[in-house]
């Protein structure tokens, strides 16, 4: 097959491209460049998807699949279907469970278009996920595979977030973990998700999925990274909601976080129901594998490194002598 990737350089797309180049397909990339190159054995075409007429070099070009991890952009969206979306038999899009409005009610959030002026909120970046969702149907429906990705983890991720976790606890010691026995987790592998966007590409799924994995509790989480990637005598110190709100740490990201955990009443977002993305053929591989190849990738980068998410070791123990 031959496989256009809009993208390809950073982890999601940068694994998909790896995983189509693997299995024998012929792979173009259309990206910038500007965060590094793409897989050996693709081949990557230089398009800046903010300016006009960005597909010009790849016109009369046919492809069997085209893949597209636009983030943020309902017209980068439309765009590529102008070029590509008639001639191409089948049309990936990885969207995000933030489309959900209500994750109770299954309620999607009101589309919205691209407005540079607007701050981009995770609320708005759900709505304008609807609106780019709406375009693919519009534009090809019957060809379509919408991925609605949760959290995406393993080796490459550049949040910060899941591998927060291996590396503080490869460190040992007291670690600070939520007392929250009510939350779930869930996640996928970039890789078994790369492994089944090409898949779906080659055998013709359509449709739209959960794309994550199975939920499990956020304590046995935890448990099982621990469990691959912590010393001897390493001790989890749960501490409740309420002390982590008073000491303002943020959930889910960012700095001064405990990274993935969340609020109750957030909860609902790592509790979708994935049975069918697995019964298309959705193959999770084993949370602790996930956590070693992530420690790896974190030694590789080093763990005293400053961090986009996570807690400083002052910022723990500051957390730890308010429990105490």
């Amino acid at each position: 097959m031959k496989i256009l990737v809009l993208g390809g350089t950073v982890f999601l797309s940068k694994a998909i491209t790896a995983e189509a180049v693997r299995r024998g397909h012929d792979v173009v990339c259309a990206a910038r460049g500007a965060s590094g190159g793409v897989p050996e054995g693709a081949r990557l075409i230089a398009v800046d998807r903010n300016k006009s007429g960005a597909f010009d070099q790849l016109a009369g070009e046919q492809f069997d699949a085209v893949i597209d991890v636009s983030k943020y952009s309902v017209n980068w969206v439309r765009d590529a279907l102008e070029a590509f979306g008639r001639t191409t038999p089948h049309w990936t899009f990885v969207s995000s469970i933030s489309v959900y409005a209500d994750h109770g009610t299954n309620e999607l959030l009101p589309p919205l278009e691209d407005d540079p002026a607007e701050e981009f909120t995770a609320e708005r970046y759900g709505s304008v996920k609807v609106a780019s969702e709406n375009a693919v149907r519009e534009a090809v429906g019957g060809k379509e595979f919408i991925v609605r990705a949760g959290l995406i983890t393993g080796p490459g991720d550049p949040s910060d977030r899941f591998g927060y976790w291996p590396a503080r606890l490869s460190r040992g010691g007291r670690v600070v973990v939520p007392d929250s026995p009510d939350l779930g987790f869930q996640h996928i592998d970039v890789r078994d998700l790369a492994q089944w966007i090409v898949f779906a590409a080659e055998e013709r799924v359509t449709g739209t999925y959960d794309s994550t994995g199975p939920v499990m509790p956020f304590q046995m989480a935890i448990g099982e990274i621990a469990g691959a990637t912590a010393p001897p005598g390493t001790q989890l110190v749960p501490v409740r909601e309420e002390v982590l709100k008073e000491l303002e740490i943020n959930p889910w990201a960012g700095p001064r976080s405990l990274p993935l955990w969340l609020p109750l009443e957030w909860a609902g977002m790592v509790g979708r129901d994935v049975s069918q993305a697995l019964a298309a053929g959705l193959r999770p591989r084993p949370l602790a594998e996930t956590a070693l190849d992530s420690l790896e990738y974190e030694r590789g980068l080093g763990l005293d490194r400053p961090r986009k998410a996570g807690l400083t070791p002052e910022e723990e123990q500051e957390i730890l002598t308010a429990a105490s």
